[in-house]
């Protein structure tokens, strides 16, 4: 069996914890009923933003888990989202504004439950 090193997270890394209100913010920007939709050159610059903020969560995330016995719900709740959330970041939208659209709110739902998970185990840490 092959196993992954997983990345380290930012408080191993000597960082800062992530910026939650941040990542919520960058998706809301997509999943409000209310939004308008992007610019091309916005949508780029937004989209790379989703990507960075789910390569930084991933890790923490994972980092959250890591003591959780194997049989856990909200471990494997957890780690189903962070394996479709490097699925998402694998795929490449078709061209054109529209699917990047779609791309990238498809991303926004990713980093939603990525902060939902991070939040929800961060908080029974003691």
């Amino acid at each position: 069996m092959q196993t992954t090193a997983r990345e380290p997270s930012a408080e191993e890394a000597g960082g800062c914890p992530p910026d939650i209100a941040t990542m919520r913010s960058s998706v809301r920007r997509f999943l409000a009923e209310d939004a308008l939709p992007p610019s091309a050159h916005e949508l780029e610059t937004l989209t790379l933003r989703l990507r960075g903020h789910m390569q930084l969560l991933i890790p923490e995330v994972e980092q959250a888990i890591a003591s959780l016995p194997k049989d856990d719900v909200p471990r494997y709740c957890a780690l189903a989202c962070i394996g479709e959330a490097r699925r998402k970041l694998d795929i490449t939208p078709q061209p054109g504004v529209s699917s990047g659209v779609a791309h990238a709110r498809r991303l926004a739902r990713s980093l939603n439950a990525l902060c939902d998970h991070f939040e929800n185990l961060s908080s029974d840490r003691p």
